[in-house]
């Protein structure tokens, strides 16, 4: 095998990608510190209990492991960072009241969860720590949404769900571990078939709601048939009026509610979202996903609400239109004091200026070079038009 061949599904970003990449990475963080979210930087690799307490089996199954030769420990390339931004929170900075907290950077997954899929995505999120209401989980929506705008994604749908209304259903039937998390993956797929097996020892009243969580998916006329057709208790009441409240301030863009979706890591406890944009393709695209995981901070000793959502900037890329490469200067190549006087000024003041080795005066332009700078009949250097 050639030594230049890389692992099934790793690859090289080139230099166009790397720079509408790049642009959007200084937006997205930009953003979210115009919310007030503050910048942190988790390792990319630490110990795998750590990186693995209380997030169940599918990020196990997706994080790389490796011994430390330093201690023996087996450690873990992180494959999500929630927990890893749920430690600093906890463990760190240890503040009673509210923290926002933003961060950007690879993660590596040992498998992919659809075709064509990156296994070293570039995370983009932030996290809400410390407010348990409806305001902080509004907050991350809108901040999601403001995200994606900023990057040039247009016309957004937004869908909704709450884990909490499975919990309820399941309530009644007080079951183990493995055999809820089963449930759970046939929700998650809608696989009828398979509920129906799983569920066939259950109360009458538990087997027919989980069947019919399969069929309430849609606009918001969903929630109300819900109320009619789910078994009414305290908890799936709230989470239904939580999700009611939710959808009632958002007005510029659709809202849809599932409340099967059961979709990514285990740590969910309460409301879950997504946002949707129309792919190059013409079909709906999730570029962001997030919701509330109260409990992802307990194994570190605090137990703190928390709400927030990631996206991939690697996928993002793929959906927005990159910004116009900004022209730049083509320059000779010198020692003349005054050129490389003239060629730092014009970078100092933002220009990008790209000197013609000599010999390579007639190589692709790369930067599409749209002025020279040339030398005067009073040896002045000025920038003048190609």
């Amino acid at each position: 095998m050639s030594a230049w061949v890389l692992p099934d599904h790793i690859a090289d970003v080139l230099p166009s990608e790397a720079r509408h990449i790049e642009e959007l990475r200084r937006g997205l963080l930009d953003t979210a510190r115009s919310y007030g979210y503050e910048l942190v930087m988790p390792p990319l690799v630490e110990h795998l209990d750590s990186l693995l307490t209380g997030t169940g089996e599918a990020l196990d199954l997706m994080t790389f492991k490796l011994v430390d030769q330093l201690s023996g420990r087996t450690l873990g390339l992180r494959a999500d960072s929630t927990p890893q931004v749920a430690r600093i929170d906890a463990h760190l900075l240890n503040r009673q009241g509210v923290a926002r907290l933003s961060y950007c950077g690879p993660v590596v997954h040992t498998r992919i969860d659809r075709p064509l899929a990156s296994r070293e995505p570039l995370q983009f999120g932030a996290e809400l720590f410390g407010h348990a209401g409806l305001e902080a989980d509004l907050e991350v929506v809108e901040l999601a949404r403001a995200c994606l705008q900023a990057a040039g994604v247009a016309q957004l749908q937004l869908d909704l769900a709450d884990v909490r209304v499975i919990d309820a259903v399941l309530a009644p039937a007080a079951l183990d571990a493995s055999r809820t998390h089963r449930i759970h993956v046939a929700l998650a797929i809608k696989d009828v078939a398979g509920l129906d097996e799983l569920a066939h020892d259950l109360p009458p009243c538990v087997r027919e709601d989980l069947l019919a969580l399969t069929r309430l998916f849609g606009g918001l006329e969903v929630l109300d048939q819900a109320r009619e057709l789910l078994q009414p208790s305290p908890a799936l009441h709230q989470a239904l009026d939580n999700l009611a409240w939710l959808a009632a301030q958002i007005s510029d863009m659709a809202v849809s509610i599932d409340l099967a979706d059961l979709r990514g890591y285990a740590y969910y406890t309460g409301m879950r979202f997504a946002l949707f944009a129309r792919g190059r393709g013409g079909e709906p695209e999730e570029l962001a996903r997030g919701g509330r995981y109260d409990e992802v901070g307990a194994v570190f000793g605090r137990k703190r609400p928390a709400v927030g959502f990631s996206l991939d900037l690697k996928e993002l890329v793929g959906a927005v239109a990159p910004h116009p490469l900004r022209a730049a200067i083509r320059a000779p190549w010198g020692v003349d004091a005054g050129l490389r006087a003239a060629i730092a000024a014009l970078r100092a003041d933002g220009q990008t200026v790209v000197c013609a080795l000599p010999g390579h005066e007639q190589e692709i332009d790369e930067f599409r070079c749209d002025r020279a700078l040339v030398q005067d009949s009073t040896s002045a250097w000025t920038v003048k038009p190609l």
